[in-house]
């Protein structure tokens, strides 16, 4: 599925289950919420945070993919509300940093 392909069934979910979008600044909080969720499965994966209950260490990974789903449906949301077209943002997103960190990178030491 490309990005245009993404937003467009997104909005038809949103025309079709969804009623309508939520307000512009509501998305951003549940984004916000998402990010949130999504930050807290990475903490107990790959941080020092330890899961409250291990059995929850099991579906971690799993979880972890939903809550990036649900972060990108909501940010996709929010794109569809703002007129914002993701394929093309991201095409002169990466251009950008292409540009700018062309040996940028490379060169850093740190990274070494």
């Amino acid at each position: 599925m490309t990005l245009n392909e993404m937003q467009s069934t997104i909005d038809n979910w949103i025309k079709t289950y969804g009623v309508r979008y939520f307000h512009q600044l509501t998305n951003l909080g549940i984004m916000s919420e998402e990010v949130g969720e999504m930050s807290r499965y990475i903490v107990r994966i790959y941080g020092e945070q330890s899961f409250k209950n291990p059995a929850d260490e099991k579906e971690a990974h799993a979880r972890l993919a939903e809550e990036m789903g649900d972060v990108l449906f909501v940010l996709t949301c929010l794109a569809n509300q703002c007129d914002i077209n993701l394929e093309e943002t991201l095409k002169k997103n990466l251009k950008k940093k292409s540009n700018r960190d062309a040996i940028r990178h490379k060169e850093n030491q740190k990274l070494k």
